[in-house]
């Protein structure tokens, strides 16, 4: 059983940045690959970011890529997202997500495919 608690998030102007962290409990971080999905007022769940058990691979929807950054420090068994130039349309619950694999090279953006979540926290973007 993971436990995925959250911290960060809150209120900004657009061009802002913001950091959202997910902190794990229960077991080794390092034996899941993380996700960060989003959900809009109205909208369907959707997939931000995943990064893989060590870190090495990365994966991001276009919308956020260039502004959006996904990381892990498996030694504070705690992942992160760091997000810049942050723009109205980021405005969600952010929520992130753990998927167990055995192998280091995998990513996962399927939100079905995650074992765990966390609670989401609310970003909101105003002009």
């Amino acid at each position: 059983q993971v436990q995925l608690v959250k911290s960060g998030g809150g209120s900004v102007q657009a061009g802002d940045s913001l950091r959202v962290s997910c902190a794990a409990s229960g077991r080794t971080l390092s034996s899941y690959v993380m996700g960060w999905f989003r959900q809009a007022p109205g909208k369907d769940r959707e997939f931000v970011a995943t990064i893989s058990r060590s870190g090495a691979m990365r994966l991001y929807t276009d919308s956020v890529k260039g502004r959006f950054t996904i990381s892990r420090d498996n030694a504070k068994n705690t992942m992160y997202l760091q997000m810049n130039s942050l723009k109205l349309e980021d405005t969600a619950i952010y929520s992130c997500a753990a998927a167990r694999r055995d192998w280091n090279m995998v990513l996962v953006r399927r939100h079905n495919e995650y074992d765990y979540w966390g609670q989401g926290t609310q970003v909101t973007v105003s002009s």
